[in-house]
């Protein structure tokens, strides 16, 4: 009696079935093109996979073909199995160097990189109408792109002719391979290539102190939120609206503004991201673009919040160019409104002062939302929520405190932190109101105020 094999199994299996068939499918191909490439090539029979197995989802979702299947093998096997890959090292011995036909990029000490051309060879072989007629498959609306997650890659540096469409490299992110292998979607690693990190609270949605309008703005974004699908598809207005959301938070630091995208995450169940704008700007041309396509198209898929902090370090007003190097900025700049313009997620941009964002840009905000600093009513609920079941002295008076201290959620965080530091330096059980006063003090001199 043979045992099943675990659950779990059945994306790996599938996934090494693909490349195995994709190993077929060279082998013939090449023992088809170096026999004299007459007649039609009719490759090996897709393997059929476990219905419950992330590649076959996939598969039928996008309605892949052989063809396309072929192709996105090519870039699945860079990544679970690149030794596939390697007769196509075969060298042309009547002129001594790789044959043309094969595309890919190689180097003497890596892997071969298939390419669009290689996936044109395979498909057409040295046949040019079979080749043209493939190149279908590359188009930007196919489901290889949209639904599976096939992209060109950049032209190598040297080895290509400008404009050599097809001589970029297969890619399919390590993200979504790793999907395909565990049948799960792996949470991103925080690093230079993915500069987002996730945002999490232990606080609930009531815990969030804003005046009554900005909670009526939240609830509109929210409701955008649940109610989406409706309104594009059932009441039919997709064309004119879009499907992103684009919002603005302004307003002094520490009135919650990254707080506040956290908990429209928490409330809606959807992850959000923030970028990291260091990581973002990139003194090297072309890094900015790469390091951000991948955020981008992981908050489409995944349906991710994404928050832009301090957001006019990247899109603020625009100044003239005069050097190189401006003209590169403004050209960062332009690629990532455009993303954020076509992002169909959520997309949240803060900055400190409204003014400081590019009046271009604003106007394609569908809602901005200022956040204002605290009056004493909205101070008095921040201070008893902030220091919630910290054990204060009998003498301690919220309110009091509230009135006379202008400050703001993010600074009474940190009177509280520095105030229970404080009174545990001196061992006692309770914090005191000179606890207080004395944080309060060091966070006015921060601010670059006095009481």
């Amino acid at each position: 009696m043979t045992s099943q094999a675990p659950t779990q199994d059945i994306h790996a299996q599938a996934v090494t079935a693909e490349v195995t068939w994709l190993s077929a499918v060279i082998t013939a191909r090449l023992e088809h093109f170096f026999g004299g490439d007459d007649g039609q090539f009719a490759p090996p029979a897709a393997p059929q996979h476990d219905a419950g197995s992330a590649l076959g989802q996939m598969i039928t979702r996008a309605r892949l073909d052989t063809s396309a299947r072929v192709v996105f093998a090519l870039a699945l096997a860079t990544q679970v199995n690149p030794a596939v890959l390697d007769p196509f090292f075969v060298r042309n011995t009547a002129i001594d160097r790789p044959f043309s036909e094969f595309g890919g990029l190689r180097t003497e000490t890596s892997s071969f990189i298939p390419t669009a051309i290689t996936a044109l060879f395979l498909l057409g072989g040295g046949n040019t109408t079979r080749r043209i007629a493939a190149m279908a498959l590359f188009a930007p609306d196919h489901p290889l792109r949209t639904v599976a997650g096939l992209s060109l890659g950049e032209l190598p540096a040297t080895g290509a002719a400008p404009g050599a469409l097809y001589a970029g490299p297969l890619l399919v992110s390590a993200h979504r391979v790793a999907e395909l292998c565990a049948g799960h979607k792996p949470a991103p690693d925080f690093s230079p290539q993915f500069p987002a990190k996730r945002l999490r609270s232990g606080l609930q949605w009531d815990d969030l102190i804003l005046p009554r309008e900005v909670k009526h703005n939240l609830d509109h974004i929210s409701a955008w939120l649940a109610n989406r699908e409706k309104i594009l598809d059932d009441w039919g207005m997709e064309a004119r609206l879009g499907t992103g959301f684009k919002a603005l938070f302004y307003g002094p630091p520490g009135t919650g503004k990254t707080l506040t995208a956290t908990m429209l995450g928490q409330r809606t169940g959807l992850e959000v991201y923030r970028i990291d704008l260091a990581m973002v700007v990139s003194k090297y041309i072309g890094e900015t673009e790469k390091n951000l396509a991948q955020v981008f198209d992981m908050a489409e898929e995944n349906n991710w919040i994404l928050f832009f902090d301090e957001a006019d370090a990247l899109f603020g007003a625009r100044g003239a160019t005069s050097s190189a190097n401006d003209r590169h900025a403004n050209q960062e700049v332009a690629y990532l409104l455009q993303r954020i313009e076509e992002c169909s997620a959520l997309v949240i941009l803060a900055t400190n002062l409204r003014s400081n964002i590019d009046e271009a840009f604003f106007r394609r905000f569908q809602m901005a939302v200022g956040f204002p600093k605290p009056d004493a009513a909205l101070r008095t609920a921040l201070w008893r929520s902030i220091l919630g079941k910290m054990p204060l002295d009998p003498d301690v008076d919220i309110a009091a405190l509230a009135r006379d201290t202008p400050l703001a959620g993010g600074p009474i965080t940190n009177v509280a932190r520095h105030a229970a530091i404080s009174a545990l330096r001196r061992d006692a059980t309770h914090v005191s109101t000179r606890d207080l006063q004395q944080a309060i003090a060091g966070e006015m001199r921060k601010e670059g105020r006095t009481r």
